[in-house]
């Protein structure tokens, strides 16, 4: 199992938010000066975009390019096209710089729903999906997926993530259930999992065969239930440190790589911390992390 990191662990996210992220150079750098091996593509724009510039950025400092993150109103039908023209986007330029091995990481527009994001982490059956958002939503994930596979060669992988409509366990496994599993495998989120009501170790009995890429992150218990208590949003249960360093909540990790080699998983285990622009020491943090999970892998 190799160690990469994403830049969400150095404040770059999906959402606008307050407050000015790092240069992609200096997240590269910093990488690659603690000792990851790959990364994610960020936002659209914040690395190169030409593929030979990405492609050179990239090798200077020995890094692999793992996936895209792509968000999209899926159960909104008329986003689907606009969804889908966005993922191929992103896959012809990972297919142009790392062939047909990163991954599309597709996910739900987390945090635009009021109602997702004002409950994360407390999410009750009133909140779900209907039977015919349902249907619209899983049509519009395999749609992205068979798109994306059948232009690029890439492959698509799920991600569940607090503050859309995946976020529960029993989100995932109908969303597992009802998609093709030849087309869309799951990017197993601990945190995300954990801080959404389940216990991550859990998702090996129940669909080990469609982990085709994991992130680590933590749940602090005491943020966690602090902000179930308080009924945070999202945004603040994430500010005050929800997803904390490797290590310092309650996800096992020990327990959880042992699993990853039971199974015989070979892909890359990729840390995400999401550290807000004010919330400290990116690099420290992420230098943390690498420690903290390099001790696990390499026993």
């Amino acid at each position: 199992m190799k160690i990469a990191n994403a830049p969400c662990s150095w404040g770059v996210l999906e959402f606008d938010l307050q407050g000015k992220s790092l240069d992609y150079t200096q997240v590269l750098d910093e990488m690659h000066a603690i000792g990851y091996s790959g990364t994610e593509l960020g936002d659209w724009g914040f690395m190169p975009t030409d593929p030979a510039k990405l492609r050179d950025e990239l090798a200077a400092r020995e890094l692999t390019m793992l996936g895209a993150f792509v968000p999209v109103a899926l159960a909104d039908a008329e986003s689907h096209a606009a969804g889908e023209k966005s993922a191929l986007q992103h896959a012809r330029l990972l297919a142009a710089v790392a062939g047909n091995t990163p991954f599309i990481v597709l996910a739900d527009d987390n945090g635009t729903i009021p109602q997702r994001t004002n409950n994360a982490g407390r999410i009750r059956p009133e909140h779900a999906l209907t039977q015919e958002q349902w249907d619209t939503f899983v049509d519009g994930v395999d749609r992205i997926a068979k798109s994306v596979r059948d232009n690029t060669g890439l492959r698509t992988v799920f991600h569940h993530h607090c503050a859309g409509y995946i976020e529960t366990p029993s989100e995932v496994g109908t969303l597992m259930q009802r998609t093709d599993p030849h087309l869309v495998g799951l990017c197993f989120d601990t945190g995300h999992y954990r801080f959404g009501g389940g216990e991550p170790l859990d998702i090996f009995e129940q669909h080990a065969e469609r982990i085709w890429h994991v992130h680590f992150k933590d749940c602090h218990p005491e943020i966690a239930a602090r902000s179930r208590k308080d009924k945070w949003d999202y945004f603040q249960s994430v500010g005050k440190g929800v997803f904390c360093e490797l290590g310092q909540g309650d996800v096992d990790f020990p327990a959880f790589v042992a699993e990853l080699g039971i199974m015989e998983y070979d892909g890359w285990i990729v840390v995400e911390q999401d550290v807000l622009p004010g919330m400290g020491s990116p690099y420290e943090s992420a230098e943390r992390n690498f420690q903290y999970l390099n001790t696990l892998v390499s026993e």
